[in-house]
Formats: C-alpha cells, sequence, structure tokens
C-alpha cells in the first residue's frame, strides 16, 4: 500500500481497508479521518497478484495445513509432512509458516535464532537442509518471547516496533496482516519447488482468505485438515471443510491426530481422546472428504519438536511412524496420481 493511503492508528476497528470497493463508503467509515482519502484511491484487483504468480511459476504444489482449533498438533504435522517429503533429494520443499501470532516452525525445524537476508532477488528463506526452506516470522523476532500484536485488519505501531529485521529494518512496509503474507508469497526467492507447505492460524480468519485470494490464479493443489478424536474439535473441524468447499480449496484429506496412544513396552492402545461421536472418519463419511488416517500420540513426537530433530528420521520404530507414512503416501498420491 503507497504511504498516502495507510490506514491511520484512529480508523475504526472494522475498516475494510483502501483497495475495497467499499472504501469510504462502507457504514464503518463514517468519521473516520482517512475517509475522503480512501474513496478516493484506487480500487480492483491487487496489483501484487500479478508478481506473486510469477514467483509461484516456480513452485509445483502448493499445500494448505489447516486446523480448525489451536492445540491439535497442525504446527506439528506440518514439520513432519515437510521433512518426510524432503527425504527424497531430488525433492526440494518449503514451509511457509503464516500463524502470524504463534510462529513455532523456526523452533520446530531446529531453525530458531536464525535470519533471513535480502538479497536482489528478494528474501532469501532459512535452510534446514540442501532441500528444505523455511519462511517464517519468527526469524524477524529479536526476542522469540516477543509478541506480535495485530489490532484489526492493521498492525499498529508497537507491532512494527517488534517485527525487525536482524540488521534490515523497516522492510515490512505494508500496514496489514494480508501484507505481511502478501510480502512472503511475492518477495521471497524459493527457486524451483516441489512442494510449497504452508502452516496456516486455526480457524477460517483474515490469514485464510489471504492465502487464498493471492494464491486463487496459481492454484492450489489441495488442502490437509488435522483435528483430534473429540467433538469439541469436530464441530470445529465441520466449518473448515465449508469453508474450503465455499473458496474452491480441494481438500485432501482429514488427519486424526492424538488418536490413543500405544504403549511401547505391552503395545496395548489406550484412548486419551476418546471420541463421542465416532471420530473423524464418521465426520469425513458424513461430510464427503477424504479421511487419510489417524496418528497416534507418541511422547518423542513433542520432544523431536522441542529439540528441532526429525521424528521420522529418528524412530521409525514408532506406531506413529508408520501412521505418518501411510498418511503422506496418500497425500503424494492425491498431488502426483498414478
Amino acid at each position: 500500500m503507497p504511504a498516502e493511503q495507510k490506514i491511520p492508528e484512529n480508523a475504526p476497528e472494522n475498516c475494510v481497508g483502501p483497495e475495497s470497493e467499499q472504501a469510504g463508503k462502507a457504514d464503518s467509515c463514517a468519521g473516520c479521518p482517512n475517509q475522503q482519502l480512501c474513496a478516493s484511491g484506487p480500487k480492483g484487483p491487487d496489483p501484487a497478484i500479478s508478481v506473486i504468480n510469477e514467483r509461484m511459476e516456480t513452485v509445483k504444489h502448493k499445500i494448505l495445513v489447516l486446523s480448525g482449533k489451536g492445540g491439535v498438533g497442525k504446527s506439528t504435522f506440518t514439520t513432519n509432512l515437510a521433512f518426510a517429503l524432503s527425504f527424497d533429494e531430488n525433492t526440494q520443499v518449503g514451509i511457509m509458516d503464516v500463524d502470524i501470532c504463534g510462529p513455532s516452525l523456526p523452533k520446530m525445524t531446529g531453525l530458531e535464532g536464525e535470519q533471513i537476508h535480502q538479497s536482489s532477488t528478494g528474501w532469501s528463506p532459512v535452510y534446514v537442509s540442501d532441500n528444505l526452506a523455511v519462511m517464517s516470522v519468527g526469524f524477524m523476532l529479536s526476542n522469540p518471547d516477543d509478541a506480535v500484536i495485530w489490532r484489526g485488519p492493521k498492525k499498529n505501531g508497537m507491532s512494527l516496533n517488534v517485527i525487525y529485521f536482524h540488521g534490515v529494518p523497516s522492510v515490512l512496509t505494508n500496514s496489514c496482516t494480508s501484507g505481511m503474507i502478501k510480502q512472503f508469497l511475492k518477495d521471497v526467492d524459493w527457486g524451483d519447488l516441489d512442494y510449497l507447505v504452508v502452516d496456516t492460524p486455526p480457524g477460517t480468519s483474515d490469514e485464510h482468505l489471504s492465502v487464498v485470494n493471492y494464491l486463487k490464479e496459481s492454484s492450489i493443489t489441495g488442502a490437509v485438515i488435522i483435528t483430534t478424536p473429540q467433538e469439541v474439535s469436530l464441530q470445529d473441524v465441520r466449518k473448515e471443510i465449508n469453508f474450503c468447499k465455499k473458496v474452491g480449496i480441494p481438500i485432501i484429506g482429514v488427519v486424526e491426530n492424538m488418536s490413543g496412544f500405544v504403549c511401547p513396552k505391552c503395545t496395548k492402545e489406550s484412548m486419551i481422546f476418546a471420541p463421542t461421536t465416532g471420530g473423524a472418519r464418521r465426520m469425513c463419511e458424513e461430510m464427503g472428504v477424504s479421511f487419510l488416517g489417524a496418528i497416534p500420540l507418541d511422547p518423542r513426537i513433542g520432544r523431536s519438536c522441542d529439540l528441532g530433530e526429525s521424528f521420522l528420521d529418528q524412530y521409525v520404530d514408532s506406531p506413529a511412524y508408520t501412521a505418518y507414512m501411510k498418511v503422506i503416501e496418500q497425500i503424494r498420491s492425491f498431488v502426483a496420481p498414478a
């Protein structure tokens, strides 16, 4: 957004933004000091979309990882999916972390404390290995404990002080959450990728709409939706499925995470989060989407994420490893059917 079109801090909380067709005309615009400027500003398609389309020409498959609610293991699944895809040295994989307020991918991939850099071709992602790259707002925080504060569709001045490059300040010129996502898509030099896995926040919020809007012309391969077995999680996942159907995102399938615990000594399975309505499998049957599989609990998954290590590379004896690989094989089959 050009400097003269920035939304002032005292704009209404439900501001529609200067690029909206309703800019300066919506009910929320009444009394806003920027009303006249927004009403006279340019409207229509965002010119950044053509730049994003050009960037995405080198990305074969774009997979969104979604969840209806937080705490179901979405980022953990994203990490393990990316690690598994990168096991093939000939496959180039990228992870884009758009969970703006809770970026966890730097820690889960062992990159906490790393920095991103700018070059003549754009921002350079941080590499786990030669064929696995990561981009996250977490790399922009001088302290991983800093809070990223967003105010409605705007990012206030405090946030601009918090989100700062190590040595490359004032790069974040757009003042809305979608602006951060837009910059990740148009300014990051991913190179040639076979897979771009996008880790999103829980729910169906502005971030999801932004990703869909910016990627719709370059096409989204599909979404993997993560849930846990209990009904309180499935309720939100139903909303997520309906969201995907409404905006035209192909649904690769649903994964039931934390589905029981298999004792490593006696191999007996215990249901920690017992389903009360049939779990994800029945929900998928009712809603006409694919059930990709159930992944059991294994404490070593959490420990691997804390240490930034690949669980799938170290614990091939785990029932969770077997479940993960079956799910990931189905995702591969969806992306590139035989």
